[in-house]
């Protein structure tokens, strides 16, 4: 499992066209129609706190989790401008733990996919519903087989902005269904001179299919309640490349602290 390091300080200015208003009005809607409108909330994966911001906008107490103390820093720079009161842990979402439990869980930008074995999904889903509070709900996404396999598997994707640029190249493997992707930015760092510093990262994501994550979901204790293809909002189909999906807490009663 991989942590961003210096991409995470040019990360926000290539995901610019990302659509977290979105994504946070779906996660609303669906914390709103379960009652949960206030209480104590977990980004899990939670990066440079983007969908964080958002949740603390909307009045939740907000907690992130992330494995790149990069990330964190750029996550604690905005909560220094916005004012809330969130609190940021450098923990591995494979192993991480809480004070207590949490009304909701959220995992966003395909965090889930940089879990490559089967397992160590299932260890995070048991973590998840240990610590969610009795009927609390998991609301996360997740990128499938067919958008690694057919879409970005083995492309090359390039980009420029005002001061910076990347190359992002991919490589997917049929048989594991792992996509290696290695990055290279360039950074502008003297204007003047026209000078960039350059940089590479290698990440690596799995795909899966809805059927794995249901079935992991309920072997994990989670009970499946939703999924939706994440660009129409509509009904899942052999081609979604992104997928939403909703668990709910199984096995508590009362409101006691996470076992």
């Amino acid at each position: 499992m991989e942590a961003y390091s210096d991409f995470a300080y040019v990360y926000d200015i290539f995901m610019d066209n990302t659509p977290y208003e979105k994504w946070g009005g779906f996660v609303l809607d669906r914390l709103r129609r379960a009652g949960i409108e206030d209480g104590i909330l977990l980004d899990l994966g939670c990066g440079t706190g983007n969908m964080t911001e958002l949740l603390a906008d909307a009045g939740y107490d907000m907690i992130g989790v992330d494995l790149s103390e990069e990330m964190l820093n750029v996550a604690m720079e905005k909560r220094a401008c916005s004012g809330h009161e969130i609190l940021y842990l450098a923990q591995d979402m494979r192993e991480f733990e809480l004070y207590g439990t949490v009304r909701a869980v959220v995992c966003f930008c395909d965090s889930l996919n940089y879990l490559l074995e089967e397992e160590e999904l299932a260890q995070c889903f048991r973590l998840v519903n240990n610590y969610l509070d009795p009927g609390g709900l998991f609301i996360f996404d997740f990128n499938t087989v067919y958008k690694y396999e057919t879409v970005i598997g083995d492309a090359t994707i390039a980009e420029n902005r005002d001061n910076c640029s990347f190359i992002w190249e991919n490589f997917y493997d049929s048989e594991d269904q792992i996509n290696e992707y290695d990055l290279t930015v360039f950074v502008e760092e003297d204007q003047k001179e026209g000078l960039y510093r350059r940089f590479t990262e290698t990440h690596y994501q799995r795909g899966y299919r809805l059927d794995q994550i249901r079935r992991l979901l309920e072997e994990s204790g989670l009970v499946f309640v939703e999924a939706l293809d994440a660009d129409t909002m509509q009904e899942v189909t052999e081609k979604s490349e992104r997928i939403f999906c909703i668990a709910s807490e199984h096995g508590k009663c009362g409101t006691g602290e996470a076992k």
